[in-house]
């Protein structure tokens, strides 16, 4: 892998992930009928996802060793932007999280790469997401953890704040919320992978 491709990768990653930093302190201020957005979404969440189309452009173009030298690079960055703007707790569950999706992305892309040319990004990064999601909301906020607890985030209201739904612990809204959005994501950037690896000799 040339310097100039590993400089860029390195740099797409550190965007997506110093950005997604910045906009999860910004709620996005919607409504969608009852649905109060600002109450489950910050608008990191419409750009973090971009971190599996990073590696899945590395993975497919330079192989999964050089995908993960990336997404490791990725998860350091991650690790210290948590630790300066999160709680302790908060920042071993985004750091465990990135890292744990990052790396199944990468092994889920190689066994699917031979395939038709939407599947292992769509599948890898489907997967991905709900790893992701599981793991950095069952750490961040899941009461069988007894440290470092968010009385907000385990009280119980309403799914999604909406009457009538059953209720919840709210950061089991936030995380549909935020599962629903990486899919949206992950099928968006679609068009950027291929418009990206089209034209690209790919890894063998």
């Amino acid at each position: 892998m040339s310097r100039i491709a590993i400089t860029a990768g390195v740099a797409a990653m550190t965007a997506v992930v110093v950005t997604s930093n910045i906009l999860v302190q910004y709620p996005v201020m919607a409504h969608i009928g009852g649905l109060n957005l600002a109450d489950v979404l910050t608008w990191g969440a419409f750009t973090y996802p971009f971190a599996f189309l990073v590696t899945d452009v590395i993975n497919r173009t330079f192989g999964p060793s050089h995908a993960r030298i990336v997404a490791f690079v990725g998860f350091c960055i991650a690790v210290v932007m948590s630790i300066a703007l999160a709680t302790p707790r908060i920042a071993l569950a985004s750091g465990t999280a990135f890292l744990l999706a990052q790396m199944y992305d990468v092994s889920m892309f190689n066994r699917l790469r031979y395939g038709k040319w939407w599947r292992a990004p769509l599948v890898s990064s489907f997967a991905a997401s709900v790893l992701d999601t599981v793991v950095f909301f069952s750490l961040a906020f899941a009461a069988f953890i007894p440290f470092g607890q968010d009385a907000f985030a385990t009280s119980v209201d309403s799914l999604f704040g909406i009457a009538g739904a059953p209720d919840a612990p709210r950061w089991v809204s936030w995380a549909i919320a935020d599962f629903v959005v990486k899919v949206m994501v992950a099928s968006f950037a679609l068009g950027p992978y291929r418009a990206i690896t089209a034209r690209r000799t790919t890894f063998q």
